[in-house]
């Protein structure tokens, strides 16, 4: 597995109350759920390549994506 960089990230109460349910919604913690809406923010913007893993920079093998 690639290895996690942690780091401080603040946040609006409301807006993490907001993250917080959105994620039960998706069943993922608030942490998933902000690393999944960054990923799919770089894919969309064009910052990432589609079929890239974010986690790795390597192109990902067939599968479903996030």
């Amino acid at each position: 597995m690639a290895e996690r960089k942690p780091f401080l990230l603040r946040l609006d109460p409301r807006l993490h109350e907001a993250l917080q349910r959105w994620a039960n919604d998706d069943l993922r913690s608030v942490n998933a759920q902000i690393e999944f809406l960054l990923r799919r923010a770089l894919h969309e913007s064009g910052r990432v390549k589609q079929g890239t893993d974010t986690k790795t920079g390597r192109r990902e093998s067939g599968g479903p994506r996030d």
